[in-house]
């Protein structure tokens, strides 16, 4: 973990993206990433030299019409010493049904965001911080490229001015393999995703291309991170 823990250091410096004071909300999903977020953040504000709290805030989609049990991420957050909150919506039921989306990841995140930043707004909180981490950044590049036609990814740390919050990624030199071992050896309490289009979306795909890409382009994902950080693309050349 404490490897891990550097390189989040090392994102949050080179970005600046936790100052003195900082009310910090992990958006936590139930997912490995936002867990292991969660507790590596509350580590680091132990000893970190910019004094910050930490949080947790969930935003239950209700897949199905049915409510999740976060029972388990309560009581890690107990353990912790962090806030929970947790907001039950009807998000599953507006993507899935009302609107029957035919490609419903991009809407569902960008809702799912914005009630998070509103619960931030809400609880006081002044960053909201986001379990994407290297492996994202890099299927997100060619996304954009593939489906979009555009060069563009998302950005380390975004400023969102209309909720008077700052949105950041912490995880973004973390590899998944090296966040999925820590989640393993640290018995995370993962709560699976009740989502229809889990393990079928256009994310898995571009994760299964480039898997196929690295066989004949070794360390590929290593050189699109180092080219979007180079061309300084949405933020990622330099702290913002």
């Amino acid at each position: 973990m404490q490897k891990l823990i550097g390189k989040i250091r090392a994102a949050v410096e080179k970005y600046q993206m936790i100052e003195e004071g900082d009310r910090v909300a992990v958006g936590v999903s139930g997912g490995k990433d936002s867990l292991f977020l969660l507790c590596a953040l509350q580590e680091l504000s132990r000893y970190y030299p910019k004094k910050f709290t930490v949080a947790a805030v969930t935003a239950d989609p209700c897949f199905g019409g049915r409510e999740t049990d976060f029972s388990r991420i309560e009581a890690l957050c107990k353990e912790l010493g962090v806030s929970y909150t947790m907001k039950r919506t009807n998000l599953g039921q507006v993507i899935f049904e009302d609107r029957e989306e035919e490609n419903p990841c991009s809407l569902c995140a960008k809702m799912r965001r914005g009630i998070l930043h509103n619960l931030c707004v809400e609880l006081g909180y002044n960053k909201i911080a986001l379990g994407h981490h290297y492996d994202d950044a890099v299927q997100t590049f060619l996304m954009n490229l593939f489906y979009g036609g555009k060069i563009g990814c998302f950005s380390p740390k975004s400023y969102l001015s209309r909720k008077n919050i700052t949105l950041i990624r912490p995880l973004i030199f973390c590899e998944e393999r090296e966040i999925r071992n820590a989640a393993a050896r640290m018995e995370l309490p993962i709560v699976k995703s009740g989502c229809p289009a889990d393990g079928v979306t256009a994310r898995k795909d571009t994760e299964l291309l480039i898997a196929r890409l690295e066989q004949d382009f070794p360390d590929l994902k290593a050189k699109l991170f180092g080219a979007m950080q180079r061309a300084g693309i949405d933020g990622w050349g330099s702290s913002c």
